[in-house]
C-alpha cells in the first residue's frame, strides 16, 4: 500500500530542522552513495552560506534545507535534492556553477544553473485581476519560464522553493507580501496545477488567498471551522457506513479518510458557480483508495446504490484522464441526514500520481532499467504544460493538442519586461511588427541583449529585444522577399504588403515592373511579353500585374517558373525551313536534356558562349562536325549565324525535368572592401552552389571592383535567389547574369 509522506501545512520559519536529523530520516528511502551526494551539498551549502540570515532571523541555510524537504517529500532524485540544497549558492555566494559542476557533477550543476536563470520571474510585477491584457502576460510568462527550464526538475525546485517563501511572507512588509502573493497566484500555483502536484497547489493557492484577501479568507475559515466539529464526526460515522458496505462486495482492504477542503477552492466554486457557501457540496469529502481499477467501479456502485446521488457532480477522470493525467472518479452523493458529501475513488498508484504529479515519475528513473514508457509519458507531460485550461470536450482536447504542443513557440522580452508570445524563426522585424506597425515600418536594426544583431536573426527564447528606429521610415520591398529571411510570420508580411497597397497606383506600377525586368535582367531572360505573361497568370492587364508584384501578393518563385513555362510553349512553334518535317515531334530527351524538332538522335551540346540553362528560350544551331549547338535566343552568336545561315537555326526545347546543374557565368559589380570575396562564397556555399571559375579586375580609381564567377545552377529558379541574396550583401551595386 501506498502511503504519501509529509503533512506540510501549517510549517513557519519556526519549523527548525535539525540537518543530522533530517539526513537519519532519508536513510530509509536513499542509497549510500544518494546520501553522501545529499551529505557533501549539505556541507558545502552550510559553509557557503555561514552568517547569512533572513528576515526572520533564521540563518539562511534553513531555507534552503527546508527546500529540499519538500523535494524529498515530492520523491525526487537524489541530483535533485542536491541541487535544491544548492539552489542559491551560485547567485548569493562566492561559489560558482563550474566549482559545483567540479564537485556534484554536470546533473547537478544543470539544475542549479537552470534555478538561477529562473530568477526572472522577480521582473513580474503585481497584477490587477480584471486587467486581461496583463493576465495574458501572466500566462506568457509561465510558458517562458517552462520553456527556459531545460529540464522539467527545474521547475519543481523553484515550486518548493516558493512553497517555502510563502510560508515564512508574515515577516515582510506589507507591499512585498502583497506583490509576492499575487505573483505566486498568477505564475507559480498554476504551474503546479499543471504538473499535477496538488498539494503544493493548494498550499500555495490558499496562502497566497490569505494575503491578497485576509477578511474573506477569514470568513470562509471561519464558515469551516464552526462546523469542524460536526463535520469530523459525521465523516467518521459515514466511513463506517460505507466500509461496511464495501466489505460486503468483498473490498476488504480499501483505505478511507476524510479528504481537507481547500478555502481557495470553496472561494472559487462560490464564485464560478455564484452560489453560497451552503451550496458546495464538497466541504464534506472522503477518499477511497482501492486496488485496482475493477475495484473502482464496484466501489462506485456501492456509492450509487446506497445513497442517492446528486445530478452534474459526476465526473469519471479514469475513463478520461485529465490532461496532466490526473485519474480519478468524483461523485456527490446526499448521506446520513440529507447532508451532502463528495466521494473521490481511486487505486494506490492513481493516488500517488495525483498528489505528486510529474514528479512521482522520478524515482522510477533513479538507477537500475530505464523505462521507455515512463520516459514517453514524461515527455507528453512536459509538452502538456503549455496548455492554458484543462479541456473536457474530446474534440476540443485534439484541437488544443494539434495547435499548443505541435506549434513551436518563443518567448521574448521588451526592453520594459513585457513577454512578447511568437512563433518561433521570427526576427526582430517579425518582434517589431508584434508590437505596432509604425515601428516596423520605422525599424532600420536591432538590439539583443545588448548587442546589434542583423534583421535576419533569429529570436530565442528569453531574449530581450530592442528595435532601433528612424523618424520617417518605410518598409523595404526585399522584405517580403522569402530568400532573404527578413520576416517570418504573416502578421508582419501582411502589415509590409498593406502599406505597399497604399502608394498611388501609377508609383506602385512603375515599382513592380522595375521588380520584375530588374530580377529578368538579373537572369539573363529577355524578349518577355508582359502582357501573355499577366494573361497566363491570371491577371487582366501588364499593369495589374505590376502591382501584385509590388505589393507581393504573388510569389517571386510563381512568375519565374511561368516564365520559363512561357519559353516553353513558345518554343513548341516550329520554325523549321524542311516542310517534309513539319508536324514531326521533337526527339525523346532524358530529363534536363534538349529536344530537337524534325530530327532523330543527334549529337548535341550546350553551346559555351552564352552557357543556357533549363527555363532559357533556346535554339539550336547545326554546325559541322558537331551536332547540333544550343544557344540561348538572345546570343549574339545565334543572332549573327541566323542572318548568315537561317536554314541552319532549328528550334529546340529543354526536357521535362532537369536533373543536372549547368554553368552559368554571373557579374558582380561592388565598391572594394575587405571580406567582399569571402562574403559572397558563403552566400554560395549556403545554398550549395559549385563555383568552377572565378575571375576578379579591381579600379584603384574609383574603388570599384567587378568580379565573374562561373557557378554550376539547377534552374532559373535557384538562379534568382543565389543573386537575390548577393545583392544585399554590403557594398554590392549590382548582380546580374552575364550578358554574351
Amino acid at each position: 500500500m501506498v502511503s504519501i509522506t509529509g503533512k506540510r501545512s501549517g510549517q513557519s520559519s519556526k519549523d527548525f530542522l535539525d540537518v543530522d536529523t533530517w539526513l537519519h530520516a532519508l536513510e530509509r528511502e536513499r542509497s549510500e552513495p544518494e546520501l553522501a551526494l545529499i551529505r557533501r551539498a549539505c556541507d558545502v551549502a552550510q559553509n557557503a552560506h555561514a552568517g547569512q540570515y533572513r528576515l526572520s532571523g533564521e540563518p539562511y541555510f534553513q531555507h534552503v534545507l527546508a527546500v529540499a524537504n519538500i523535494v524529498a517529500e515530492l520523491q525526487l532524485d537524489s541530483e535533485t535534492v542536491a541541487a535544491a540544497i544548492l539552489h542559491d549558492v551560485a547567485e548569493d555566494t562566492p561559489v560558482t556553477i563550474e566549482q559545483i559542476r567540479e564537485h556534484f557533477g554536470d546533473g547537478v550543476a544543470r539544475l542549479v544553473d537552470g534555478v538561477t536563470k529562473m530568477k526572472l520571474i522577480q521582473a513580474f510585477k503585481a497584477l490587477s485581476e480584471k486587467d486581461k491584457q496583463e493576465r495574458s502576460q501572466a500566462e506568457n510568462l509561465r510558458k517562458m519560464l517552462l520553456a527556459m527550464a531545460e529540464d522539467v526538475r527545474v521547475v519543481l525546485i523553484k515550486l518548493a522553493d516558493r512553497t517555502h517563501n510563502m510560508r515564512t511572507l508574515a515577516v515582510l512588509p506589507e507591499d512585498k507580501r502583497l506583490r509576492i502573493a499575487r505573483e505566486t497566484l498568477d505564475i507559480f500555483a498554476p504551474l503546479a496545477n499543471r504538473l499535477g502536484i496538488w498539494q503544493l497547489k493548494w498550499e500555495l493557492e490558499d496562502m497566497s488567498f490569505r494575503y491578497l484577501d485576509p477578511d474573506l479568507y477569514k470568513k470562509i475559515a471561519g464558515m469551516l471551522d464552526e462546523r469542524r466539529t460536526d463535520r469530523e464526526e459525521y465523516i467518521r460515522r459515514f466511513s463506517d457506513l460505507l466500509r461496511a458496505e464495501l466489505e460486503k462486495v468483498g473490498i476488504k482492504d480499501a483505505v478511507i479518510s476524510g479528504r481537507p477542503k481547500h478555502i481557495f477552492s470553496i472561494w472559487r466554486k462560490m464564485e464560478r458557480k455564484q452560489v453560497d457557501y451552503n451550496k458546495i457540496y464538497d466541504v464534506r469529502g472522503l477518499r477511497i483508495l482501492v486496488g485496482s481499477v475493477a475495484e473502482c467501479y464496484t466501489a462506485l456502485g456501492v456509492v450509487h446504490s446506497r445513497w442517492q446521488f446528486i445530478a452534474g457532480e459526476f465526473d469519471d477522470y479514469i475513463a478520461t484522464p485529465k490532461e496532466n493525467n490526473y485519474r480519478s472518479i468524483h461523485t456527490a452523493v446526499i448521506g446520513p441526514d440529507g447532508k451532502t458529501v463528495e466521494i473521490q475513488i481511486r487505486t494506490h498508484q492513481m493516488h500517488e500520481h495525483n498528489e505528486l504529479g510529474v514528479a512521482a515519475h522520478w524515482r522510477y528513473k533513479e538507477g537500475g532499467k530505464r523505462d521507455a514508457n515512463i520516459d514517453n509519458k514524461i515527455n507528453l507531460l512536459r509538452q502538456l504544460l503549455q496548455w492554458k485550461d484543462e479541456i473536457s470536450d474530446a474534440a476540443e482536447f485534439v484541437e488544443q493538442f494539434r495547435s499548443e504542443v505541435f506549434e513551436e513557440r518563443v518567448y521574448v522580452f521588451t526592453p520594459q519586461g513585457k513577454v512578447i508570445d511568437m512563433r518561433r524563426g521570427a526576427t526582430p522585424l517579425d518582434f517589431a511588427y508584434h508590437i505596432h506597425t509604425e515601428l516596423g515600418h520605422r525599424c532600420r536594426g536591432a538590439k539583443v541583449n545588448g548587442r546589434m544583431v542583423p534583421l535576419t536573426y533569429t529570436l530565442q527564447t528569453g531574449e530581450q529585444v530592442e528595435i532601433l528606429t528612424v523618424k520617417a521610415g518605410t518598409p523595404s520591398r526585399d522584405w517580403l522577399n522569402p530568400h532573404l529571411g527578413y520576416v517570418n510570420t504573416p502578421r508582419a508580411r501582411a502589415k509590409i504588403q498593406n502599406w505597399f497597397r497604399q502608394l498611388d497606383r501609377d508609383q506602385t506600377i512603375v515599382e513592380g515592373r522595375e521588380i520584375l525586368e530588374r530580377e529578368l535582367r538579373r537572369l539573363g531572360a529577355s524578349q518577355v511579353n508582359y502582357d501573355r505573361l499577366a494573361s497566363e497568370l491570371q491577371y487582366n492587364a501588364a499593369d495589374d500585374l505590376f502591382v501584385a508584384i509590388a505589393h507581393n501578393d504573388i510569389k517571386q518563385s510563381k512568375y519565374i517558373a511561368t516564365v520559363q513555362r512561357l519559353f516553353h510553349i513558345q518554343d513548341k512553334v516550329p520554325v523549321d525551313p524542311h516542310p517534309a518535317d513539319v508536324g514531326k515531334r521533337p526527339s525523346r530527351a532524358t530529363p534536363g536534356e534538349v529536344r530537337i524538332y524534325g530530327i532523330g538522335n543527334v549529337l548535341s551540346h550546350l553551346a559555351s558562349c552564352c552557357s543556357p540553362v533549363p527555363g532559357d528560350d533556346i535554339r539550336g544551331y547545326i554546325t559541322q562536325g558537331r551536332g547540333i549547338s544550343v544557344h540561348r535566343s538572345d546570343c549574339p552568336n545565334i543572332l549573327r549565324n541566323a542572318s548568315r545561315s537561317p536554314e541552319r537555326v532549328i528550334p529546340v526545347e529543354w526536357g521535362t525535368t532537369a536533373q543536372h546543374t549547368y554553368p552559368v557565368q554571373v557579374e558582380i559589380q561592388a565598391f572594394d572592401r575587405h571580406g567582399l570575396l569571402r562574403d559572397i562564397s558563403a552566400v554560395l556555399a549556403n545554398e550549395r552552389i559549385a563555383v568552377t571559375g572565378a575571375h576578379t579586375a579591381s579600379d584603384a580609381s574609383n574603388n570599384l571592383v567587378r568580379m565573374q564567377f562561373t557557378v554550376e545552377i539547377p534552374d532559373l529558379s535557384a538562379l534568382s535567389r543565389v543573386l537575390a541574396k548577393i545583392a544585399q550583401l554590403p557594398n554590392v551595386l549590382e548582380v546580374h547574369r552575364a550578358a554574351h
